[in-house]
């Protein structure tokens, strides 16, 4: 039987050592399941949102809006660039963290001994790392704790597993189906926080269903990350239910006659000497502190 076997550190290091079916092929495994843990956890704690409302704006953007450090409210806050740059950091840290764990444990056999190619695949390193960056960025150790919703991250942790996995044809038919659903909910509703509720809840259903009956710890790894961006997006829910859920416009407001339009793209100027009250109306306000001080 001809089999050809991805490359992987962890079975690398059980060949070079000789550790192979011995205890000691278990502690490399074991040292490599902690290493998909915490690099990419302390990746994930890299909180872009944080980092450029502290650089940029000389701010915290956790006093705004939904207290949130995701894209979604650095848009509502800063503006347009401010988002797209944390869009983009925090789909980054999740592609590195997924394909690191890929490099350290995933495998993926091919057997050509029938004439056709089968695949056996093991996507456990690249899941589990996908899912600690997701936990990095909702509880980073180096804020606090207290990070985003983890929608961007998770998004491209779906992506890069459909990237790496041969069953589908490394096509990203699971991350375009979730994405399609979002869209449409988001389009028709004007909710974002429904349309990644939505999406997420649906994930776990999608990708075993394209599982052909492999990849039991990915499978296991997204029903966890359906229920950890659930449980992040629980005051937006009540307030879902309650009616009072803020919604995205993608049109531009016209201004009142006789009022000049704002930029297109404008965020508010923040210095050190002239750090303004987080604002009130539409948006909540963290008021966690003001209540322990009374």
């Amino acid at each position: 039987m001809e089999k050809i076997q991805q490359w992987n550190l962890v079975s690398f290091l059980s060949e070079r050592l000789g550790a192979e079916n011995t205890v000691y092929a278990g502690l490399i495994l074991l040292g490599g399941i902690l290493l998909c843990m915490i690099v990419p956890y302390l990746l994930g704690s890299l909180n872009f949102g944080l980092i450029i409302s502290k650089k940029q704006y000389n701010d915290d953007i956790r006093r705004y809006g939904s207290g949130n450090a995701g894209t979604t409210n650095m848009l509502r806050t800063y503006g347009k660039r401010a988002a797209l740059f944390t869009l983009l950091g925090d789909m980054a840290k999740a592609a590195v963290s997924v394909a690191f764990g890929h490099f350290v444990y995933s495998t993926v056999i091919v057997d050509t001994s029938t004439g056709e190619r089968l695949f056996i695949v093991n996507l456990s390193g690249a899941a589990i790392a996908g899912l600690f960056v997701m936990l990095g960025h909702m509880f980073p150790v180096f804020y606090k704790f207290k990070g985003g919703k983890g929608v961007a991250t998770s998004a491209m942790v779906i992506f890069m597993l459909d990237m790496l996995n041969p069953l589908n044809g490394y096509i990203p038919i699971v991350f375009l189906i979730c994405l399609f659903i979002f869209v449409v909910i988001v389009v028709g509703t004007r909710y974002v926080s429904l349309g990644s509720v939505m999406g997420m809840c649906l994930y776990p259903v999608i990708f075993t269903a394209f599982a052909q009956g492999q990849n039991f710890t990915a499978c296991g790894v997204s029903v966890v990350m359906a229920v950890l961006v659930v449980f992040m997006h629980r005051e937006n829910i009540k307030r879902l239910a309650a009616g009072k859920e803020s919604k995205i416009s993608f049109k531009k407001k016209k201004p009142a006659e006789g009022e000049e339009a704002p930029a297109e793209d404008t965020a508010p100027v923040i210095t050190k000497g002239n750090i303004p009250n987080p604002p009130r109306g539409g948006d909540r306000t963290n008021t966690s502190k003001k209540k322990k001080r009374k």
